[in-house]
């Protein structure tokens, strides 16, 4: 590989010192090998490709630590209602996706986050209806297609409404057998070597859809294998008075109780904690995927970031499944994270650098990769957002970063996913992206029969 050079922009590192430069990047193969000021150093050696970041200013690329792909087929659905109905509403759809629905869903949820600055993804699928086929394949497929560094959580739900959860029973697992396809996951996929492009965690999905059996022999299980854990959390207060009627425990008690706590796990949304719950995942070293557009649109309250971030814990943020969080866009959540913690705390509640923080080295926190993601610093790996902020909607803005975060979502001139690029002058370099507009409306009139107007191919 040629060793690529970008000079001429503004340069946040997002490092530990928050050092920002008016200067260069140099990469060689998938690693960094300078920051810094002004013009490059000589590279000398094999062939170099210039980039002139002039007009832009580049950020690690952001790492999206919470969504469900095979939801971006649903979009639209269930406009009014809260958490509970919204699921009520969608389980008999999604007890219909198979490999091809899940395909064509991962491929535009996946290309539409390297198109917001996205160059690490999770993916929390935790519904496997039977006769679907290899679901978790086809996530990693597309995946490797968009090219984007992926670590998806092989979830599962084995609590349905029979047994007093809330998914019909069709859409849940038999115990044992999630169990054993959960490892088998771990087994085809979990690749744990520097650099990685795939890694696996397991997603137990939720205290409402999960028994306490299952919780604890998959936390059991991640231990055993040395992968992470990753469930939803307090979400709504629904959730909190679930755990309370059905377990007594706040719901960060009841997941301490079966393993779901530790610097091993980190915890989806965490809308409604009390102050001792807030400093118990920060002691226990519990990271959480804040979700502020989804909590929106759900109504179902705003996290309590501020507190969590005084506390000590390691917070990344996540669009969640596109079925609750239509736009997808994982750069317009740096915006949105920060307008809902000001809203909540005051105007001094969280700053535009913060916010850039938890979308880039919060997240690897999240994911226990910061030792190679999250920051613009030599060795780590080359995964790089070069946004473009000398257009109209971000001229006047003097500071880089508030332009990124303040501003109107900044067109991304450039992604670098280990020193290969996925978009370039805001197109996808990777797969065609009309093709996968196609396949994702195909799938959802397929899936449920949408699209009634003439307007829609």
């Amino acid at each position: 590989m040629a060793r690529i050079v970008i000079e001429g922009c503004a340069v946040a590192t997002v490092d530990p010192a928050g050092t920002e430069y008016e200067g260069h990047i140099v990469i060689d193969g998938d690693r960094i090998v300078a920051v810094g000021a002004g013009p490059a150093p000589d590279v000398g050696g094999r062939p170099v490709r210039w980039i002139d970041g002039t007009g832009c200013l580049a950020t690690p690329g952001l790492v999206n630590t919470h969504h469900h792909l095979f939801q971006w087929v649903t979009r639209g659905l269930a406009q009014q209602e809260d958490l509970f109905g919204w699921l009520r509403e969608l389980y008999p759809i999604w007890a219909g996706i198979d490999e091809e629905v899940v395909a064509a869903a991962a491929g535009a949820g996946l290309g539409w986050l390297a198109l917001s600055g996205a160059t690490t993804s999770t993916d929390h699928h935790y519904l496997f209806p039977s006769g679907g086929g290899d679901l978790l394949t086809a996530t990693v497929t597309a995946a490797l297609e968009v090219g984007l560094r992926f670590y998806p959580c092989r979830g599962s739900m084995d609590r349905g409404v029979s047994a007093g959860g809330l998914p019909p029973d069709e859409v849940v697992e038999d115990t044992d057998a999630a169990l054993a396809a959960t490892e088998e996951a771990i087994e085809r996929f979990h690749d744990p070597s520097p650099g990685s492009m795939l890694r696996i965690a397991i997603g137990p999905c939720s205290p409402f859809s999960v028994t306490p059996r299952l919780a604890r022999e998959a936390a059991d299980l991640a231990r055993r294998k040395g992968v992470r854990l990753h469930t939803h959390l307090a979400e709504t207060e629904g959730d909190v008075a679930y755990c309370a009627e059905v377990y007594g425990r706040t719901p960060v008690e009841h997941a301490e109780d079966l393993g779901l706590v530790g610097p091993d796990v980190w915890l989806a949304h965490t809308v409604h904690l009390d102050k001792a719950g807030v400093h118990r995942l920060a002691a226990t070293g519990t990271g959480v995927a804040h979700c502020p557009s989804s909590n929106a649109r759900l109504g179902a309250g705003i996290a309590p970031v501020r507190d969590l971030l005084d506390a000590g814990a390691s917070v990344g943020l996540g669009v969640d499944g596109s079925a609750s969080q239509e736009n997808g866009q994982l750069g317009a959540e740096l915006r949105q994270a920060m307008y809902a913690a000001r809203q909540r705390g005051g105007p001094s509640a969280l700053t535009a650098r913060e916010a850039l923080a938890m979308g880039t080295i919060g997240g690897a926190r999240c994911l226990g990769w910061a030792d190679e993601l999250g920051s613009l610093e030599p060795s780590k790996l080359a995964d790089i957002a070069l946004w473009r902020i000398d257009g109209l909607g971000h001229a006047s803005i003097a500071d880089p970063v508030a332009a990124l975060v303040f501003g109107p979502p900044a067109p991304v001139e450039l992604l670098l996913v280990g020193g290969r690029p996925i978009v370039e002058r805001g197109e996808l370099r990777t797969v065609d992206e009309r093709e996968l507009a196609r396949r994702a409306g195909q799938a959802a009139r397929q899936l449920h029969g949408a699209f009634p107007y003439s307007c829609f191919p």
